[in-house]
């Protein structure tokens, strides 16, 4: 690895919640950050935001929905930049579907975005990472591919399909200095949860504070996490120090989980 290389770090997912706090704790560190996201004014937000930091910040929109608009967004990184160190995959996840339906249209869509267009580009960039001897290549997935969640059976299932490859791959590469790692956030205070509670509180036909309280109970901490908390994680596993940790599924999830 050429240690007096600047790196750069590409993240999908970046303008808001666990994505933007992974992107704030590299920039914090010098890394220049590549954002992700559909939204452009939600991306120009997040980049105003970060200007300041020790590294260089620029954004892309991208639909991971959108084969075409993933190929046009790799293109465009391709021309800025000499090549990217650290990757995280992260997405939105999809909406809320019993395992009893099927809807062949909702699960196509749902496993172009949120398998085939992230494998597409991590491959598009290993090859780089490996020449260079250096690369990470971190996942965002969630504790549901351990113990799956009621309701959630598109996440549960596309989420687990996702591990499955970014374990398989980590066999593959480690022996070029590329690291792949998959981390399981718990429930955090994103608007994510928070419209989760919202549609849990309108089925259950009580207050959306009261919904959140029974879940903060059933979390060890007794709170929902904090970005920055998983971004640190995320932070670690993108370093040179985290040459070793290869392969693996981490919860962050404040003792949610009961398996190990």
């Amino acid at each position: 690895m050429n240690s007096s290389r600047k790196q750069t770090a590409l993240l999908l997912g970046a303008s808001k919640g666990l994505g933007f706090g992974v992107a704030e704790a590299l920039a914090r560190k010098g890394v220049d950050v590549i954002l992700i996201g559909r939204d452009e004014t939600t991306l120009r937000s997040a980049e105003t935001r970060l200007q300041g930091s020790p590294g260089a910040v620029t954004s892309i929109a991208c639909d991971l929905f959108d084969r075409e608009s993933v190929a046009q967004m790799m293109a465009e990184i391709d021309r800025r930049s000499a090549g990217i160190d650290i990757l995280l995959l992260n997405g939105g996840g999809p909406p809320p579907i019993a395992a009893s339906e099927y809807h062949e249209q909702f699960w196509q869509k749902q496993f172009s975005a949120m398998f085939l267009s992230q494998v597409d580009i991590a491959t598009h960039y290993l090859p780089g990472m490996r020449r260079r001897g250096f690369g990470r290549i971190i996942a965002v997935s969630s504790t549901s591919i351990r113990e799956p969640i009621p309701g959630l059976a598109a996440s549960n299932a596309l989420r687990s399909a996702l591990a499955g490859w970014a374990k398989t791959l980590a066999s593959e590469v480690a022996g070029d200095g590329v690291t792949v790692n998959v981390v399981l956030p718990g429930r955090f205070a994103t608007e994510r949860t928070t419209r989760l509670d919202a549609m849990d509180a309108a089925e259950r036909g009580v207050d959306q504070t009261v919904v959140a309280a029974d879940s903060q109970r059933e979390i060890a901490v007794g709170r929902y996490g904090r970005p920055e908390e998983f971004a640190a994680v995320v932070s670690f596993l993108a370093s040179q120090q985290a040459s070793y940790v290869t392969g693996v599924a981490l919860p962050v999830d404040g003792g949610l989980s009961r398996s190990m």
